[in-house]
């Protein structure tokens, strides 16, 4: 998935905003202030680093040597760093989506409800 269709996708999500609350090269997607995404612009090949259940993300380690690592500059048990342009699309979009559940399950009720709330 190129960088450009992962942001387009990033985007779409409910609730979700972007920005760079870092540096200027490090893109940040967050849902309701939480982040799910954090894309290093300047780093290549073009990567995210996206929340995992950590079982799947110590198989998916396994499974994709070579584009999928423990989370660079983030907890190594609950995030991985995707090589997004490697892997095919449909499962960049899975992974993608787990990140954003995640974070969406561990939102308190009250935010929860007002992202349900969203058009």
């Amino acid at each position: 998935m190129h960088i450009e269709a992962f942001r387009e996708y990033c985007i779409t999500k409910k609730g979700t905003t972007e920005g760079f609350p870092f540096d200027r090269d490090t893109l940040v997607f967050k849902v309701m202030g939480k982040m799910f995404a954090v894309v290093p612009l300047e780093r290549f090949p073009p990567q995210a680093n996206l929340k995992c259940d950590p079982e799947r993300a110590l198989s998916l380690r396994e499974t994709y040597p070579d584009q999928i690592f423990p989370g660079y500059h983030m907890s190594k048990t609950h995030w991985n760093t995707v090589y997004i342009e490697q892997l095919p699309e449909n499962l960049v979009r899975e992974l993608t989506d787990r990140s954003y559940e995640l974070i969406v399950a561990s939102l308190p009720k009250k935010t929860r409800q007002a992202l349900e709330a969203l058009k």
